[in-house]
């Protein structure tokens, strides 16, 4: 099993998707890193030896900003956001979509679960 960067990848994947569970790291960044590493994006990373997973795990180090790094960064930017009082920033605080986003019909996700307001009762005559 290969470790890189704290994430195990799973070893009966191809390397091209295997590297797809590391934070950051998408298709095209993985198909990028497995060029320059030499290795075939479709070789399995059980069959990998010590000296691709090496390095992958150099490029990757060297290159990109992934897992605690990658998320903290994306955290402070939020942060700014929000300390900043911008829109986007106030929609955060409120936990409603940011990106334009209507929220009468749908948007749960980000408001949660459904709070039923009460109706008044109709008086009788």
């Amino acid at each position: 099993m290969a470790r890189i960067v704290g994430v195990d990848l799973p070893k009966n994947k191809r390397g091209d998707i295997a590297l797809t569970y590391i934070y950051g790291i998408g298709r095209s960044s993985a198909k990028r890193i497995l060029e320059q590493a030499a290795i075939d994006p479709g070789v399995k990373v059980q069959d990998w030896t010590d000296d691709n997973v090496a390095a992958v795990r150099a490029i990757i180090g060297e290159q990109y900003k992934v897992e605690g790094e990658l998320r903290s960064e994306v955290q402070l930017n939020i942060k700014r956001l929000m300390d900043i009082g911008c829109y986007r920033g106030i929609r955060h605080r409120l936990g409603l979509p940011v990106r334009g986003q209507g929220t009468k019909n749908n948007a749960r996700t980000r408001k949660g679960k459904k709070k039923t307001v009460a109706n008044k009762k109709k008086a009788t005559k």
